[in-house]
């Protein structure tokens, strides 16, 4: 097995789930496999020596992502089933919760801007496949599921940090289809039993987040564009600021929400974030700092600014003490830490190697 992560050493309780794991491993189900954050998790699912079953339609998911996963792991084909097919399919769902003792649902068609362009299939995926998802569970007697939420439940409130049980306004279409997702998850949990933790992502980077596509996120948008020499775009006054959260800290919380947090745990949502707030001129500029110790000439990049899009929130900032006091999460990775490496990702994925210091 590869070495444990070190990030175990600042959270002991993750570090004994990967200990209990190892010896008593388990059958996971991960939706949208393909994609930034399912295939993330399907790397430490199988170092951690679990046995998967992938559900994607390779929609927006990328079977690069897989091949990066499974490349380095030969012995972990026979521990990964991959169902190509989608959660609007009931019986595509079915056949993906056989045998399965717990499910991560990351599938979702993403992105405040391409909800407001097309509802009606936001809501169909998001919605309709996750009620799929919900009741495919049900019928395999799954033990739990964890799904992801989003911060955009939070829509207009004032109140910040924010917390689970003060939220605003919804303000886009995609924060509606992940506030009835919530609505839908308490329902089956009161109604049939089965056990479900939502998991309220803030503004989630890291590795293997696509930059291409009109509604990439901002972090994988810029990284592609500061190294291409093009402009990066700010809508709005700069002053925008959100809780970035690095892909280490939301493996962690997904793991323990399904297999390390007590029954009193679920039929909640959590914040998974860092419980910090970075402006987007801020982050800006550590991204062009941190990029151009591969490309000196980044250095001089300097932000566009354009007028704030529809749907956006001012400002998003998590308070994150009831993950920590329920599931035992611990953010490990800060921004300037997740940043370290996500543009360590991104510059060698483009062929970079770090300049030697003063060269």
């Amino acid at each position: 097995m590869p070495n444990p992560d070190p990030t175990f050493q600042l959270n002991p309780k993750y570090q004994r789930l990967h200990s209990r794991l190892i010896s008593e491993p388990k059958v996971w189900l991960i939706t949208g496999v393909a994609g930034f954050i399912g295939s993330n998790l399907l790397e430490s699912l199988l170092d951690f020596g679990q046995s998967v079953v992938g559900l994607d339609n390779f929609s927006t998911g990328r079977r690069e992502n897989l091949d990066a996963v499974l490349g380095p792991r030969p012995d972990a084909g026979s521990r990964f089933r991959l169902v190509e097919a989608d959660i609007r399919s009931l019986e595509a769902c079915h056949d993906a919760c056989t045998g399965v003792d717990f499910v991560l649902h990351q599938a979702a068609l993403g992105s405040v801007p391409r909800s407001i362009h097309d509802p009606l299939t936001s809501s169909h995926v998001n919605v309709d496949g996750f009620l799929n998802v919900l009741v495919a569970a049900r019928d395999a007697r799954v033990a739990r599921i964890v799904y992801a939420s989003s911060s955009s439940i939070y829509g207009d409130s004032k109140h910040l940090p924010q917390t689970e049980d003060e939220t605003g306004r919804l303000l886009s279409p995609y924060a509606a289809t992940k506030a009835a997702n919530e609505m839908y998850a308490g329902v089956f949990q009161r109604t049939y039993g089965i056990e479900l933790i939502g998991l309220r992502y803030f503004n989630v980077f890291g590795r293997r987040q696509d930059p291409l596509g009109a509604y990439a996120a901002v972090i994988p948008r810029w990284a592609a564009s500061l190294l291409r020499d093009e402009p990066c775009t700010i809508f709005g006054d700069g002053e925008t600021s959100r809780d970035f959260c690095y892909i280490a800290n939301v493996i962690q919380a997904n793991l323990l929400a399904a297999a390390g947090s007590p029954e009193g745990a679920t039929d909640a949502a959590y914040n998974i974030a860092c419980g910090d707030s970075t402006s987007l001129t801020a982050l800006f500029y550590m991204m062009r700092d941190r990029l151009a110790e591969y490309r000196p000439a980044i250095r001089s990049a300097e932000p566009r600014y354009e007028d704030f899009r529809p749907g956006d929130i001012a400002r998003s900032f998590a308070d994150i003490s009831r993950a920590r006091d329920s599931l035992g999460y611990e953010p490990t990775h800060r921004i300037a830490q997740g940043l370290d490496e996500a543009m360590h990702w991104y510059a060698a994925s483009a062929g970079l190697t770090a300049l030697p210091v003063g060269g």
